[in-house]
């Protein structure tokens, strides 16, 4: 295959003279259309509060182990070439277990954005788990597959509220796929579930509740519902 080397080309007077007529025509001072535009400096932490939902772009991850599972995959993350920043790759997962408001998901808000704040990069995804089988069930004009396997490859991936949707055969072989693929390739995965691991073998297979023993830390929190807490307060 021939290769084309494009050499820089230069505009004559007529061209110049045309571009001076329409930008004339256009009330277009051509001072101004020639104005580079300065690019808006975005933070990460600003461009991650983007993707957050409202209640949890401010939250701060304070349990002992969330921070160390933190420090852990920080320290693993790998730049993809010389002078690049470090990206999140693989590392190790967790799995919050605890009541309803006890604040796991706010602890799994707080980690990414403890690991922005580290300095590392991080492609992300969050979904509870009800919302990943409504996303994944086949329908018309939607590739299952393919969003199935770009939520299996996603860097870092919360899980919020597992075991809480409907138990079926098809929600525990769509399970095991995501949880086998995060699993093999070691991809941080934060999951959270109000259930007891016992109660999510019976709700979701031994094959899942088998993976997620060896993959994960398990983080009990205390048996208070902070919401509830809060408000009596």
């Amino acid at each position: 295959m021939r290769t084309r080397h494009c050499e820089p080309q230069t505009l004559g007077e007529g061209t110049l003279d045309r571009m001076a007529r329409i930008l004339a025509a256009r009330n277009i001072d051509p001072a101004t259309a020639a104005a580079p535009v300065e690019p808006e400096t975005v933070s990460p932490l600003e461009a991650l509060s983007a993707g957050v939902p409202p209640r949890y772009r401010a939250a701060v991850a304070d349990h002992p182990q969330v921070l160390a599972w933190v420090r852990t995959v920080a320290d693993a993350a790998v730049a993809p070439n010389q002078g690049a920043r470090r990206q999140v790759t693989t590392g190790p997962s967790l799995l919050m277990a605890g009541v309803v408001g006890a604040g796991k998901t706010h602890q799994a808000y707080g980690a990414v954005r403890a690991l922005v704040q580290s300095g590392v990069g991080v492609r992300w995804r969050a979904t509870t788990a009800a919302d990943l089988y409504a996303d994944l069930r086949p329908r018309p004009g939607a590739d299952s597959e393919r969003e199935l396997a770009a939520v299996s490859r996603c860097p870092l991936l919360i899980i919020d509220d597992l075991g809480a949707a409907k138990a079926s055969d098809w929600t525990e072989e769509v399970t095991y796929r995501l949880i086998n693929r995060r699993y093999n390739y070691e991809l941080p995965t934060l999951v959270t579930t109000n259930l007891r691991i016992s109660d999510l073998r019976a709700q979701l297979g031994d094959r899942v509740a088998s993976r997620l023993a060896q993959m994960t830390t398990r983080v009990e929190f205390e048996q208070v519902d902070r919401r509830r807490h809060r408000l009596a307060a």
